[in-house]
Order: C-alpha cells, then sequence, then structure tokens
C-alpha cells in the first residue's frame, strides 16, 4: 500500500545506532501497558530510525485469539495503531462476516516499525528482513506470553515465519489447523489482507477472499468453543 509522506525525511542508515534486537529494551516488569510504553524507545534495529512511532499491539490482555501481522503500514505509523489502513478495515470486515467479535480479538504485528521507500512524495511498503523480524521478535514474544492465547493467526508470509520457522510456507500450508505448537494451542496461517488488496487479477482476488473467508469462518468456529 503507498499513502503521502509526512514532512518527517529520512535519515542515512549510518547514523542510525541500534543493538540488533529488542530484547535490550525490555522492561523489568512484563504487562501489556509496560510493554508499550519500553516499545516507544525501542533501538533494536535500524527501522525505528525513519518510522514516525513504534506501532504496538493492541486488544484486551485476556484475549482468546492474537492475530499477527507482518508490520505496520503508512497509515498505522503515522496513528500509532495497528490495523487501522486498508487491511486492517478488510480484516474487521471479514471479522465480522464471519462473527469473530473484534473487541475480542488482540492485533499486532511481527515487526513493530514501518518499513518503507521513498517514491517522490509517496512511501512504498517494503519486506522486513529475517534481520529485522528477528530483532523484534522479544517484543511478540513478550505480547504472547502476557496475553497467553488460546489461538494465534498468522496472517501472511512474515508473521508466519517468525511464529513457526523460515521454511514454513503460508501458500502450501494456508487455513490448516495447527495443534501443540510453542505459541499457543491452536494456530492457524492464512493471507495478509494487504495481499488481498494488491492482487491486480479481479478473478484471483476473489477466489483468495474467498479461501480467507473461510480461513476465518474456522477460526470463528474455535474461538466460539474455546469460549464456552
Amino acid at each position: 500500500m503507498v499513502a503521502a509522506m509526512t514532512k518527517r525525511t529520512a535519515k542515512p542508515l549510518a547514523l542510525c545506532k541500534s543493538t540488533g534486537t529488542a530484547a535490550d529494551f525490555l522492561p523489568a516488569r512484563i504487562s501489556l501497558p509496560q510493554l508499550r510504553e519500553a516499545s516507544r524507545g525501542c533501538h533494536g534495529c535500524d527501522l525505528y530510525c525513519n518510522a514516525t512511532q513504534t506501532v504496538f499491539g493492541e486488544g484486551p490482555t485476556d484475549a482468546s485469539i492474537i492475530f499477527v501481522g507482518e508490520q505496520p503500514g503508512d497509515q498505522e505509523d503515522l496513528s500509532g495503531k495497528p490495523f487501522v489502513g486498508p487491511a486492517g478495515t478488510l480484516l474487521d470486515q471479514m471479522m465480522v462476516q464471519v462473527g469473530i467479535p473484534r473487541e475480542e480479538v488482540y492485533v499486532t504485528n511481527a515487526v513493530k516499525h514501518f518499513k518503507f521507500e521513498p517514491r517522490g512524495k509517496r512511501r512504498i511498503h517494503s519486506k522486513p528482513s529475517a534481520r529485522e523480524v528477528a530483532a523484534c521478535r522479544p517484543w511478540l514474544e513478550a505480547e504472547i506470553n502476557v496475553v497467553k492465547p488460546q489461538m494465534i493467526v498468522c496472517l501472511g508470509a512474515t508473521a508466519s515465519q517468525s511464529l513457526l520457522g523460515s521454511s514454513f510456507r503460508v501458500m502450501k500450508h494456508r487455513g490448516e489447523v495447527l495443534r501443540g505448537q510453542q505459541w499457543a494451542p491452536w494456530m492457524m496461517a492464512t493471507y495478509h489482507p494487504a495481499a488481498l488488496l494488491r492482487m491486480p487479477d479481479e478473478d484471483a482476488r476473489h477466489e483468495a477472499r474467498a479461501l480467507f473467508a473461510d480461513d476465518l469462518k474456522k477460526v470463528a468456529k474455535e474461538l466460539r468453543a474455546v469460549s464456552h
């Protein structure tokens, strides 16, 4: 997705001082408010240098389910809130469609800063590197450890590989229910809503949305089961 640039100008990476891991910035006492506050000063990777701000996860501390995406987009970077741009709007619409209460879901990203390439007055999404994902993973692990969800849904390849390993392939295992994983009793990987929005072919986009809806129906069914 693309959007207008802010007045903030990109700085040369040589001027950024990162430690190589977010673990250096984790607070001694771990709760979601403390994690969110500590994450604002994270210099675990170079992405903090040009992003507007850290975009931490949001949702109930006792949420039964966590949705994990790749990284904040332009609108998330400006607002400081996850999943508020076009991809987030689509996710909200699909959750309503299948009966997943949005207010009961915790949403976050594998990477907490917006990575982009400037193109004139626009910022073009750029995929985080494996090194950047690894540097940011302590935040994601801490969120999971605090929330202790019964279910995790990985949206797209970056989130899936962050939690399920670098060899995991979403297109091969999309929609499969994975039980007994390290992070939650029930996990699934599916499309990232942004990928659906970017598909240029109308027929392919329609088919992918139908598959995404089918995956979320499985999530809704399991959510109802763990909530009773």
